[in-house]
């Protein structure tokens, strides 16, 4: 998905909610656990209850990853259950030398087709490069995320008096175009985020922290948006887990809802 089909379908559904897609065996609803695959039949539950409110979907790999080669199908069922107009994002957090990465790329975007990949830029632009290749794709790049450790590294000055993510951002801005980089910027640095808009005007940011973790959604969309909207504000818990019996994808519809519903307020305010 290119970057005008992506801001087609925010405008097109009042919205840039991406549900993340984080799914715990041990916290779905226990009458799924019996399922031949109870993995994917919760989240092709929660998909059939949220599509028709959000614009990407961000399944974390490690909750796949964990169960080994059936974690793995089951996200491949995930993957292709998916509609084909609904960004799709591997929350990843690859990052390695050149050859490894190339092989990670090759993985998320040519065996399993997701659309961009979450990547760390610790290592430099040849741990990165290797993703940007596929022309087609997008790199999530992590910036300023919302972890409580995130000020151990992040904030760290040079000797040019810049915080350690704003070289992140600055640097890599010139190995690709927005057109294929995207930022991590966490809800919970919403005093910041209408300075890292000023280093990156034009791309796109994917903004986890909104919800349990207890970012402000209004001040990242105030602060946050471009001419194009320019974020993807993801949730995950405070979806998923909305609710826990029978009707937990009926409390996920309804949780989307309300989030697609704030959010349409603020593109008609901020964009």
């Amino acid at each position: 998905m290119n970057k005008a089909e992506l801001v087609a379908q925010i405008k097109k559904k009042e919205s840039y909610l991406c549900v993340g897609l984080d799914t715990d065996i041990n916290k779905i609803p226990a009458h799924l656990r019996d399922s031949d695959d109870p993995i994917f039949e919760f989240n092709k539950q929660i998909i059939d209850a949220t599509h028709q409110y959000c614009v990407a979907y961000k399944p974390n790999i490690a909750f796949y990853e964990a169960l080994g080669t059936k974690g793995w199908e089951s996200l491949q069922r995930t993957l292709d259950y998916i509609p084909k107009d609904i960004f799709t994002i591997a929350d990843a957090k690859r990052g390695d030398i050149g050859n490894t990465s190339k092989l990670y790329a090759k993985a998320f975007f040519e065996t399993m087709n997701f659309d961009s990949i979450t990547v760390a830029p610790y290592m430099g632009v040849d741990s990165v490069t290797p993703f940007l290749e596929f022309h087609d794709k997008w790199v999530i790049l992590l910036a300023h995320t919302s972890n409580p450790g995130s000020h151990d590294f992040q904030l760290i000055e040079n000797g040019e008096e810049k915080a350690l993510y704003e070289t992140v951002i600055e640097k890599s801005r010139q190995w690709a175009t927005a057109e294929h980089l995207m930022f991590v910027v966490g809800a919970t640095q919403a005093e910041r985020i209408g300075h890292i808009r000023s280093l990156a005007p034009d791309n796109f940011f994917l903004v986890p922290g909104v919800g349990a973790q207890g970012g402000d959604l209004e001040a990242v969309s105030k602060e946050g948006m471009n001419n194009e909207c320019g974020l993807l504000v993801n949730s995950s818990r405070g979806i998923i887990y909305a609710g826990s019996d029978e009707d937990f994808a009926r409390a996920a519809g309804m949780a989307a809802s309300n989030l697609q519903a704030e959010m349409k307020g603020y593109l008609e305010k901020y964009m």
